[in-house]
């Protein structure tokens, strides 16, 4: 696993299966080789382009932030619910670190190095990219599902657990940016 991911996604330890870790690493390695953007910019960008370049928020901030939500979430549903709902929590935090990864081809730096929406953004979504990188590093279905589904795209399958967990941490920490009353 190379120092740069690990430091990007000290979370990627949270991942026990040893194999699963490495491919969630491998992939964010391969996406950030294949982008424009690099690991610096990802702890500068804004993390939505809906708020305008000024947003203090980056991109790390907003995703490691869902990575943690999710992880508490899992957790807690894993102590209360007696067995009934089982959270597969390296399942769970592999697809909340792997739900933006797509986005590394998504977007492109303007001259003034602003990220933007490039040409394949607008033809490819970042979870039609996430997915077709994480399946390439070899992530099991369930992975590739949480990455799928994460965003509206997912509101017109069936989710699993692990999927309606990182949905909601992503919308949670991204709507009242979007959607917010401004009194």
């Amino acid at each position: 696993m190379k120092k740069e991911i690990l430091e990007l996604w000290p979370e990627l330890e949270w991942i026990q299966d040893e194999d699963l870790k490495e491919k969630t690493a491998l992939t964010w390695e391969k996406a950030i080789e294949r982008s424009v953007l690099t690991a610096a910019d990802l702890k500068r960008i804004p993390f939505t382009l809906l708020c305008g370049p000024d947003l203090k928020v980056t991109f790390m901030d907003h995703k490691r932030s869902v990575v943690h939500i999710a992880r508490d979430a899992g957790n807690k549903i894993n102590e209360m619910y007696h067995g009934e709902l089982p959270v597969d929590m390296d399942i769970l935090i592999s697809g909340a670190i792997l739900a933006d990864v797509g986005k590394m081809l998504e977007y492109e730096l303007d001259n003034n190095g602003n990220a933007v929406q490039g040409s394949y953004g607008k033809y490819l979504r970042h979870p039609f990219s996430g997915v077709s990188i994480a399946e390439e590093c070899g992530l099991p279905a369930p992975v590739l599902h949480i990455i799928a589904a994460h965003a509206g795209e997912g509101d017109h399958i069936k989710r699993t657990t692990e999927a309606y967990i990182v949905h909601h941490a992503d919308f949670m920490t991204f709507l009242p940016f979007k959607e917010r009353l401004i009194v």
